[in-house]
């Protein structure tokens, strides 16, 4: 069977070179003349907060970033370089280069920021993507200067936004340095008025007369005074200009030059056409003209580019010469063998003005040229931008679908869809395969309803696809379902997903064991869903893959309730997936969440919160369903059980919204559920039975659903009735829907739902005055409980169990071993009920301000300067809603119900405890 992914004929399948390591280095800097005054006050600014250089082409910005970067350093400054070009107007491709950047300095300062990159490009993603960058940097004492030049390449508005919140968010030992050509879009008012910013234009980049005189001395070796102060009131002390007459002098040995002002760009053009171009070698002529049409060239490009593939040796030499010879011609430091070069950028705009007058299917063959170089040679980026440029959107297209398997197995979908995004429309709506690779992007960025919309219109085109391309499609449609919690869907294509070709990559290998591996734990079927997964493992998949496999048998055992074995799997899971930067951040989460529940369970209540809290914000973005609700599930309970009661019912308040928002009924049926039961714990039965009322009303959506995800909201339901009917001493009720639940339990495997509805049967029995059968049902809980090793699943049950516990450890009904475990439980709802605070302090309450944590100091203080809760957010790193809920919290705590409460009895509070003075 074909693959939707083929490589190029002869040409093996090659390793993406994300962003070209020369945009990462400055050009050299040889022939920088030394300008001390403008030094000095650049070093003067070297601790503002932004640096902007503006000035037109050839004004001397990109020399005296360099000068300056050289003197940073030397003074122990980290400095970070990123030269732009057209290609990296694209916010994901922006934040590539950007992190790249950083990366030279210190990769770790990039790793969270890069795992989390391209997955989602919704506002407040990008904003989180700054935000989790600027946290990194904030965490490294040293001082870190970003320098990014060719800033006018860029017109995308949300690059511009995320350079914004960069300012805005940047803590103190962080310097934005921005060279452009044109004015910077950007809103600097503020830090202007503050004293942050410092501003160099083309007033401050001229060279004086002495400095002019200087230069065309270093240049020349020697000049003569007037001929020098002539050159510097023709070019108004403007760089480039000089460059050029020192250029032309050199190439006419001291012969003179024409006395015409060249003050602009255009000047320049026209006077490098007349004056300077003319006296070129015509190979080297023909050398730069081709070299042009390149961001960037070494000796082997232009050896292809010009005709004289094995001419490499004699190439090096004449672009060496060309850079000792000329102003115009610059190497540029790389990481790789090559020694790369690029045009000045004056020189290079005349240049491909030239490019531009040649035959189209001359530029076109050039391009094409470069393409295949590129390709062969490792550097795809450049490669697709290239065969677009040849009018070959086929092989740009060929080339994607190249790397796209790579790529996939690596998780490096961010890097995947700058590529796609080089590609024309029209190609990509034309290649099944292209689509199909636009789909897993949207699924990646979690665009589900046009990922939807993209699998219908590929369903309608199906008999043009061949097998691989048919089971890629219903790969996706499985990911859909996942990400909908819709084990229906995934059921209703379960033969389509097993049938998987004999020929399928890795990525689809895993995609399968994945889908198939969750539609069967979430059916009760768990020794099948390990028997997928291990199939999956066994065929070679990726670290990231893998390791979201390992989540999910970690996952089965929990819900089995198996929880040692999957505490075991699901912390060497976490583990690794912190451990290495290449694994996708989502990996680490999914394990997070999942894990929690384990932690919980055992008791282990602020470990679980502390896992969990953190990590909010990202599980929402990045996880899969299971784990978003099982995390806020454990972490509403470690609130409550803690005495933070607001904080708990703010969490459910998150959790609610989350199912809302993404329109999972089973996610809102777990917090309708848990605040329910809350409620009744509080006597606030109206309450409750209203949130009854919206559960049935759920449930009838779900009748006749079967297992998986309906199953489970109906079983949410029964236990709600359940909880009712034990509130309202309906013990009889209450029994008639326990007993089918509990057998229904044991037969389809669940252990700990089994053994919490035989606890709730031992309790209704017991308020039945059956003691023989409630003590029966108790024992076989405790059974079930302590070979599972349970906890939380039978003390949370109700306030009633501790007292049932002792009476069956004072009556001598349970063995030792059993009697051990009782006792077990009643010193962990002990250890809880210690733990608890008080639900509100009193107006007098002094350890008020030690519970108000470092975090909801921080939002205080914001209140306190009249932010609203958007601008609070962005400061902080957090959504709206988090900034809703630290106010919930913050307000119990003090015990008041406003903003402006808070922040009076706050600064009350701060006020008692401070020390007198003398």
């Amino acid at each position: 069977m074909r693959s939707p992914y083929p490589p190029l004929a002869g040409t093996p399948v090659r390793v993406l070179e994300p962003i070209a390591s020369t945009k990462l280095q400055p050009p050299r800097g040889r022939r920088l003349m030394a300008r001390d005054a403008l030094q000095a006050r650049m070093l003067e600014a070297r601790r503002k907060r932004c640096v902007v250089v503006q000035g037109p082409a050839g004004s001397g910005k990109t020399s005296t970033l360099v000068a300056w970067r050289q003197a940073l350093l030397s003074l122990d400054f980290d400095v970070a370089w990123l030269s732009l070009a057209a290609e990296d107007d694209e916010l994901t491709r922006f934040f590539d280069c950007v992190l790249a950047s950083l990366a030279e300095v210190d990769a770790a300062l990039v790793g969270e920021t890069a795992r989390l990159l391209g997955r989602d490009s919704e506002e407040s993603a990008v904003e989180h993507w700054v935000i989790t960058l600027v946290q990194s940097i904030a965490a490294r004492p040293r001082e870190l200067v970003l320098m990014v030049d060719d800033l006018q390449h860029l017109e995308d508005p949300r690059i511009f936004q995320a350079l914004q919140w960069l300012l805005d968010y940047a803590p103190p030992q962080l310097h934005l340095v921005l060279g452009s050509r044109s004015a910077v879009p950007l809103s600097l008012t503020r830090l202007r008025a503050q004293g942050a910013l410092q501003e160099f234009d083309l007033r401050d980049l001229r060279f004086s007369a002495e400095e002019s005189e200087r230069f065309l001395r270093e240049q020349l070796g020697n000049i003569a005074q007037r001929d020098a102060q002539l050159l510097h009131e023709l070019t108004d002390g403007w760089i480039a200009g000089l460059q050029l007459f020192a250029v032309d002098l050199k190439a006419k040995q001291g012969a003179g030059f024409a006395r015409v002002q060249v003050r602009d760009p255009q000047a320049f053009a026209a006077y490098f056409e007349r004056e300077v171009l003319g006296h070129l070698a015509p190979d080297d002529l023909a050398l730069l003209t081709r070299a042009a049409g390149c961001n960037r060239f070494c000796a082997s490009l232009c050896a292809a580019l010009t005709g004289q593939p094995h001419a490499v040796a004699h190439m090096a030499a004449r672009l060496s010469h060309l850079d000792s010879e000329s102003l115009f011609i610059s190497q540029v430091r790389s990481h790789d063998r090559e020694s790369w070069y690029r045009v000045h950028p004056l020189l290079r705009e005349v240049l491909q003005a030239r490019l531009a007058a040649l035959p189209e299917t001359e530029r076109r063959a050039l391009h094409g040229t470069a393409w295949r170089w590129f390709d062969a040679h490792g550097h795809i980026d450049e490669a697709v931008r290239h065969a677009v440029q040849a009018g070959d959107a086929q092989a740009a297209a060929d080339l994607v679908e190249a790397i796209a398997p790579s790529l996939l197995a690596r998780g490096a979908l961010s890097q995947l869809a700058g590529l796609v995004h080089r590609l024309p429309a029209e190609q990509v709506r034309q290649r099944i395969g292209l689509r199909l690779l636009l789909a897993n992007l949207q699924l990646y960025a979690r665009n589900l309803d046009a990922l939807e919309q993209g699998l219908r219109e590929m369903e309608a085109d199906l008999a043009a696809m061949d097998a691989r391309q048919q089971y890629r499609l219903t790969l996706l449609r499985g990911g859909l379902a996942l990400q909908r919690d819709d084990t229906n869907a995934v059921l209703a294509i379960q033969a389509a997903l097993e049938a998987i070709p004999d020929d399928a990559d890795a990525y689809a290998l895993a995609g399968r064991g994945h889908v198939l591996a969750w539609m069967h734990m979430n059916r009760g079927e768990f020794a099948r869903a390990r028997a997928v997964l291990a199939d999956s493992a066994a065929r070679g998949v990726g670290l990231g893959r893998l390791l979201v496999g390992r989540c999910l048998e970690g996952m089965s055992y929990a819900l089995e309730g198996r929880m040692t074995e999957a505490e075991h799997r699901l912390r060497e899971a976490l583990q690794e997936a912190e451990s290495d930067p290449s694994v996708d951040v989502g990996v680490a989460c999914v394990a997070a969440g999942l894990l929690s529940d384990t932690l919980y369970e055992s008791n282990e209540l602020e470990a679980a919160a502390r896992l969990i809290e953190p990590r909010i914000e990202l599980l929402e973005r990045t996880s899969i369903p299971d784990a978003v609700v099982r995390a806020l599930v454990v972490l509403a309970h470690a609130h409550w059980l803690g005495g933070r009661r607001l904080e708990g019912l703010a969490t459910l308040e998150r959790l609610e919204d989350y199912g809302s928002r993404q329109h999972l009924d089973r996610v809102l049926s777990h917090a309708l559920l848990l605040r329910l039961r809350w409620h009744l714990r509080q006597g606030e039965t109206p309450q409750a039975q209203d949130l009854l009322a919206r559960l049935l009303a759920l449930g009838e959506r779900h009748v006749g659903g079967g297992r998986g995800a309906a199953g489970e909201i109906r079983g949410n339901v029964l236990r709600a009735r359940v909880e009712m009917c034990l509130h309202w001493n309906d013990f009889g009720a209450a029994l008639d829907l326990l007993r089918p639940a509990a057998a229904h339990a044991e037969a389809t495997g669940r252990g700990r739902r089994a053994a919490s509805l035989q606890l709730q049967i031992a309790l209704a029995e017991r308020g039945l005055g059956h003691a023989d059968a409630a003590r029966q049902h108790l024992l076989h809980a405790l059974r079930l409980g302590h070979r599972l090793g349970l906890m939380r699943c039978l003390l949370d049950l109700s306030p009633d169990v501790p007292q049932v516990l002792q009476a069956a450890l004072d009556q001598g009904a349970l063995d030792p071993v059993l009697g051990f475990y009782a006792q077990r439980l009643l010193a962990a709802a002990q250890q809880t009920q210690q733990r608890a605070l008080p639900l509100r302090p009193t107006a007098g309450d002094g350890s008020a301000l030690d519970s108000i944590s470092e975090r909801e100091r921080e939002v205080l203080a914001l209140v306190a300067q009249a932010m609203p809760n958007k601008k609070i957010a962005r400061v902080l790193g957090v959504t709206p809603h988090t900034v809703k809920w630290h106010l919930r919290k913050i307000y119990g705590k003090l015990g008041v119900a406003e903003r402006d409460e808070a922040v009076a009895r706050m600064r009350d509070l701060e006020t008692r405890e401070s020390p007198k003075a003398p």
